[in-house]
């Protein structure tokens, strides 16, 4: 099929294979079980891969619609090899995700945006959300750094001032990439830190301001209340801001990801998602449910500890690695 072409870098498709290779070893391992002594896909073999797709956290509703593409192609071609299964599986959620046009980018970029009504350049600001723990700080540091490395000026904000923790591990990726971060101490107010940030950001010609934000989502009400006035606030400098609502997942918790993002785009409107932690887990079929099931983008994917190891989520390159 035509979905398959190569666009990743040979260095970065195997920093994504590596990266899914428990995924993918876990998945195999219960799918051979499922077809074994059988050499056709048959309603047994349907019954036993829909329960592999759903204990490896595709998701239910995601599962039910590749096994029933694959159930139509099982009429039409009568006689389906269960050695072929790898390949339709392949082609089947390739071509579920392609029905929307997201997960299509290959690199780090941000869109041109128009500029401010006193002819200045407008900042690309982003707004990160995610409860504590997801590798949120670690996500916004390694942002800015493929940023920069496009040639991008970068300023942070370090709005998360509930814990002292996450405004030093925020200090600490600043310095690491070598760019500036608006802080002050903690406790203050959130939204008074959003603001410092975009008006410095605006005084040094930022390309990019990424603001972080508090995780907490035991109050749903609160955050809603705080996020809604941090926006309210970046708008008295930059009109649309933000322009993108990161929402950071922590991959390695499968179903409680989907949980997760179910909440907090009850809280708060989200436009794009980061999962992140897919080296260390056997639950990197969540993006394809994740992907499939939220009508938001999946953005970036993590795959690894280094610098260079959170990458642009590309659904073709990620079908690939999972099914290969």
């Amino acid at each position: 099929m035509s979905f398959f072409k190569k666009i990743f870098s040979s260095e970065k498709k195997e920093t994504l294979d590596k990266g899914l290779e428990k995924s993918k070893s876990s998945f195999f391992g219960k799918l051979s079980k499922a077809v074994a002594g059988k050499s056709k896909v048959d309603d047994e073999v349907l019954d036993n891969l829909e329960e592999v797709l759903v204990s490896s956290d595709v998701g239910v509703n995601t599962t039910l619609k590749v096994i029933e593409r694959i159930e139509e192609r099982v009429s039409k071609d009568k006689y389906l090899g269960t050695d072929e299964l790898n390949q339709i599986l392949r082609e089947e959620i390739a071509s579920l995700l392609s029905e929307t046009n997201v997960g299509e980018e290959t690199d780090f970029t941000i869109p041109e945006l128009p500029k401010q009504e006193n002819g200045t350049k407008t900042p690309y600001v982003l707004m990160v959300v995610g409860v504590n723990g997801v590798g949120k700080t670690t996500t916004i540091g390694k942002l800015a750094y493929q940023f920069k490395k496009q040639g991008l000026n970068v300023v942070l904000g370090a709005a998360d001032t509930f814990r002292a923790a996450a405004i030093d591990q925020l200090q600490v990726w600043a310095d690491r990439v070598e760019v500036p971060m608006v802080r002050q101490d903690m406790g203050s107010d959130p939204a008074s830190v959003a603001f410092d940030a975009l008006k410095s950001g605006v005084s040094q010609d930022a390309d990019v301001i990424i603001i972080d934000t508090a995780g907490r989502l035991h109050n749903k009400v609160n955050l809603m209340n705080e996020l809604t006035k941090v926006k309210r606030v970046m708008q008295k400098v930059v009109a649309d801001a933000p322009h993108d609502v990161l929402l950071v997942l922590d991959g390695s918790t499968g179903q409680n990801a989907f949980e997760q993002a179910k909440q907090f785009t009850a809280a708060t409107e989200v436009t794009s998602l980061a999962v992140t932690k897919l080296d260390g887990t056997a639950k990197g079929g969540v993006v394809i449910g994740i992907s499939d099931q939220f009508q938001i983008p999946v953005k970036y994917i993590g795959v690894g500890e280094g610098i260079e190891d959170l990458q642009v989520f590309n659904k073709y390159e990620f079908v690939d690695s999972f099914f290969k």
